[in-house]
């Protein structure tokens, strides 16, 4: 049975509203973007709808972006009903935005209504495009890495097989074979989004120090490594800016957060040592040498896969809701994520067993903060399965 995520059907919906605006759908790669917009497709009016993708091996021109557009107005000119045009990895065709926006204000001038999804796995190139053309005119979709609701949906995974392996649904069909797993991680999807949605859409100086900047934040995933730490372990005379700089790229192509320490200034946040968090728990364990399977029976390394796979769930709810997510230390106090929404603060612990007093740090941290509200998640709290499950603003 095809399983149907939850923002294919609110942009099915938002399409067959109205014309406008442009919508967007920003995510990385190999969660569903292009399934989901051909599902679109397939259930739009017979007839009157055009796909095409820039995801070629020579990337096309701007005049490809007009050619597409000019396949839609024929198929509206034959019957005078809205068309639907959906344009793939739009972000890999140079000043697409300008493109975009000449066809789309020539559309509304000449009242066509053609319906148009971007689709884009680069959010630093197609962020670039909204700004500088397309301000006024999209509504932005996104569709992050599969949680352990889709995966469980999907392929009934408990939730245990979900924070080993991650929630890439392409890779769900190889966890019985580590090896294929791991060859499908790093191939298909690290090295692909690295090659061609960071280096090819910045420049960047050493791209060797960017790839070993990805595979150290994934082995420290889950810790707090201040970049000058990393800096002795790459052995290269490049400065922290430089570090701090890659570790943004990769954050926008869903790869790594930094997470910033949580101290009630913006200021300090930004100048503290960051908490590494990738986004995916399958990244981790794509680079392992080892049976992944080994892992469940080593609670201190179990550990981080299980305090990643809550991190990463949180880092998705903010990317929806809006919001912050940080970490926060005071001495021999610590508390794993604190989140901020709206006016709301939560300090999140999360213990899978390890030897530490969990309760202290949050005590510590409401006496800092009163207005605060705690959360124990995992042992002796909130059951994983519940809390990946469920929302949370169901606790702020």
């Amino acid at each position: 049975m095809e399983y149907i995520r939850s923002g294919v059907r609110e942009l099915a919906e938002r399409l067959k509203l109205s014309r406008g605006p442009l919508q967007i759908v920003l995510g990385p790669r190999q969660v569903g973007k292009t399934t989901g917009a051909r599902y679109v497709m397939e259930h739009w009016k017979k007839g009157l709808s055009h796909y095409a993708t820039a995801d070629l091996t020579v990337p096309p021109t701007a005049e490809w972006v007009s050619q597409q557009w000019l396949q839609a107005r024929a198929l509206w000119a034959r019957r005078h009903s809205p068309v639907l045009l959906i344009l793939d990895e739009v972000q890999k065709v140079p000043r697409w935005s300008e493109t975009v926006k000449r066809e789309w204000d020539e559309d509304g001038y000449e009242k066509r209504d053609i319906r148009v999804v971007l689709l884009g796995s680069s959010a630093l190139l197609l962020g670039e495009g909204m700004s500088e053309s397309l301000a006024g005119r999209f509504e932005v979709h996104r569709w992050g890495h599969w949680q352990y609701t889709e995966m469980k949906g999907a392929f009934g995974w408990d939730v245990d097989t979900f924070m080993l392996y991650g929630g890439y649904p392409g890779a769900a069909q190889f966890i019985r074979d580590p090896r294929r797993y791991r060859d499908y991680v790093r191939e298909s999807l690290i090295e692909t989004a690295i090659s061609r949605d960071v280096l090819m859409g910045a420049r960047i100086d050493k791209p060797a120090l960017l790839r070993r900047l990805f595979v150290l934040a994934c082995e420290y995933g889950s810790q707090v490594v201040s970049y000058t730490k990393f800096l002795g372990q790459l052995q290269d005379v490049s400065n922290t800016v430089t570090l701090a700089s890659y570790q943004d790229l990769l954050e926008k192509a869903w790869l790594v957060a930094g997470l910033p320490k949580w101290s009630g200034s913006a200021v300090r946040r930004r100048a503290s040592s960051p908490k590494w968090l990738p986004l995916n728990t399958a990244l981790m364990t794509g680079l392992l040498e080892e049976d992944p399977e080994a892992l469940r029976k080593q609670p201190a390394r179990w550990g981080r896969w299980v305090e990643t796979a809550v991190g990463t769930h949180l880092y998705a709810e903010m990317q929806r809701n809006g919001g912050s997510l940080s970490w926060w230390r005071d001495g021999n106090f610590e508390v794993d994520y604190v989140v901020k929404l709206d006016q709301a603060l939560l300090a999140i612990e999360v213990k899978s067993g390890r030897p530490r007093d969990a309760m202290s740090g949050l005590e510590a941290f409401k006496e800092r903060w009163p207005k605060a509200k705690t959360l124990l998640v995992g042992t002796q709290g909130i059951p994983l399965d519940r809390f990946l499950g469920g929302w949370i603003k169901d606790y702020m």
